[in-house]
């Protein structure tokens, strides 16, 4: 019983010093937690260094893979074909995430660009959206008044969208906004238009990243496979045989 309440007791705290003032130019003194970290560090590389050695003691030298001829090394490193071809971004994002995370961040982004693209008012695809006017003949063309034909003013004629007619702007009093506010706004859109275009470009970015990992994935799984074709980045694109599952 005396055992068991002597853990509880309380014990004096051993306390370790500092650095004195006179040997601070020798830098920072190591504490035990200090010594603890650094020697689990040293051990599991020497461990990991084992494994390795070992390894290599019990390979077999005939030892042949195809993809042996076709490696790169730069700098005593190995080099993937797939890899280099990709952007520094793409690379840095499947080395740290996994697919589920991309997924994720590619319908977050989606949905910012979505909510971009509807405050900016841009619709997709805008070449695609004419609004064809016929006339007769060549000389109704020269004299052809858009304004006039939509019934709106000049400053509105450009538009694709919330075009008012005059009547609506005779009707309803339209409060002109400052030189500042006008300023301020068009400062306000060209930031959202900065943010949409880096949107985009890491939308492209995911995408690209989520099927190159899912490539990656069915590459080290079975199966019958063929080359048809390389993509935008000179990469090769697979197909793969349908096989009957049990």
């Amino acid at each position: 019983m005396v055992s068991s309440l002597r853990k509880f007791a309380p014990r004096r705290e051993h306390k370790e010093r500092g650095q004195i003032s006179s040997r601070k130019k020798l830098g920072f003194l190591e504490k035990h937690k200090d010594y603890v970290l650094r020697a689990r560090d040293y051990n599991e590389k020497q461990r990991q260094l084992k494994r390795l050695r070992e390894r290599a003691s019990t390979r077999n030298p005939d030892e042949f893979y195809f993809n042996m001829e076709r490696s790169q090394m730069q700098d005593g490193v190995h080099v993937e074909d797939r890899k280099q071809a990709l952007p520094a971004d793409i690379q840095k994002l499947m080395d740290t995430q996994d697919v589920t995370y991309v997924k994720m961040q590619r319908d977050i982004n989606k949905k910012k660009i979505e909510k971009l693209q509807q405050e900016l008012h841009i619709i997709e695809d805008d070449d695609s959206v004419r609004h064809t006017v016929f006339v007769d003949d060549k000389q109704m063309v020269k004299q052809f008044d858009a304004a006039k034909h939509f019934g709106t003013t000049e400053e509105f004629v450009e538009r694709r969208h919330n075009r008012p007619r005059e009547e609506t702007l005779e009707a309803v009093e339209i409060a002109r906004p400052s030189e500042n506010h006008l300023k301020r706004a068009v400062k306000v859109r060209e930031t959202r238009l900065v943010e949409l275009r880096d949107r985009l470009v890491r939308a492209d970015q995911l995408q690209r990243a989520e099927s190159e990992m899912l490539l990656r994935r069915a590459l080290k799984e079975k199966g019958r496979k063929k080359k048809v074709g390389k993509d935008r980045l000179g990469l090769a694109v697979y197909k793969w045989k349908a096989e009957r599952k049990k």
